[in-house]
């Protein structure tokens, strides 16, 4: 397996190559959205407009050959325009059914607190279950199936805030924050003549890419490393400053990431410094402030990492 580790792992490096050609300075936000792809979750990603959320995507898509679909959220969205729709046929006598966005491999679901809670709950069913539902029929999603979505956090009127149970089926919250005057400069440069993104090939074809997901599946994970995560999303149950804390979902979610995580460096067991650098990706969406926390300007950064001081790291030892 180790070897088939670093042999994938040259490939997931060139599709890190191919997005820091496009994006410059998202290295970060570039590699944990690699880790939601391998770990077949999907992405929250709360920004501002023009700072490359769907150039990010389509970089990813594009690198492994994947195809790409961009759902505009609106308020008269509807959603079998997410799903899809059966049209009647009078040649064949029948209904045909003609797929909507939602069946692509790598999905952008742009602004999507703009849209009704019923065709938020069309995406997140079809995130949750890879399946979609028409006319009392299920269709199942391609493979590889991985949503992005993103929200603008400065606009609230006219948008309708995601429930906290739907935040929940994201595997991290992400954000990626404006450019350094450097960086920026950089960026007129590149982008003078042509766009990076028309330069990059693909690196890696889906067939590959879904091999890597089971194998990101079999990363080895501890009895200690397990305990250390479940202590710290217990922690988030009773925390002082904490209304709802994170579910048996988030503990599973952070296993997840962290064995992808530990897959992209090249490692086939999970530390816990892994456990400890995803946590705050991981948890923060997933808890509820109460309002005296609110009151004082806590966020939930604030408590995942107050968390992450007061529960024992385990021992690191040698693993095999």
């Amino acid at each position: 397996m180790t070897q088939q580790i670093f042999l994938y792992n040259s490939k997931v490096s060139k599709i890190l190559r191919n997005i820091n050609k496009v994006m410059i300075g998202k290295e970060e936000v570039a590699t944990l959205s690699l880790v939601a792809l391998l770990a077949e979750g999907h992405v929250l990603l709360e920004d501002v407009p023009g700072v490359g959320k769907t150039m990010l995507v389509r970089t990813l898509s594009k690198s492994v050959n994947c195809e790409f679909k961009r759902i505009q959220f609106t308020p008269d969205l509807l959603p079998s325009d997410v799903t899809g729709v059966s049209i009647y046929n009078p040649k064949e006598m029948e209904f045909e059914f003609r797929g909507g966005p939602i069946l692509g491999d790598i999905v952008l679901a742009d602004e999507i607190n703009r849209t009704s809670p019923k065709t938020q709950s069309a995406l997140l069913e079809a995130m949750e279950e890879m399946s979609v539902t028409v006319d009392g029929r299920s269709i199942s999603l391609n493979q590889p199936f991985f949503v992005m979505a993103t929200q603008n956090p400065i606009e609230y009127e006219g948008t309708y805030p995601l429930p906290e149970a739907q935040l929940d089926r994201f595997l991290l919250k992400l954000n990626m924050g404006y450019p350094s005057q450097e960086q920026e400069l950089e960026m007129l440069e590149r982008t003078s003549k042509e766009h990076p993104i028309q330069t990059i090939d693909s690196v890696m074809t889906k067939e590959e890419l879904i091999s890597i997901q089971k194998e990101v599946r079999e990363v080895f994970v501890d009895k200690p490393v397990q305990q250390y995560i479940v202590s710290i999303v217990t922690k988030t149950r009773t925390h002082r400053s904490v209304y709802l804390g994170v579910s048996p979902r988030g503990s599973i979610a952070l296993m997840k990431a962290a064995k992808a995580y530990a897959f992209i460096h090249g490692r086939d067991y999970v530390i816990p410094d892994d456990v400890k650098y995803l946590a705050p990706f991981v948890l923060g969406h997933r808890i509820i402030l109460n309002s005296e926390a609110k009151f004082e300007g806590i966020t939930p950064g604030v408590v995942v990492n107050e968390i992450l001081g007061a529960v024992p790291v385990p021992v690191r030892r040698e693993y095999p």
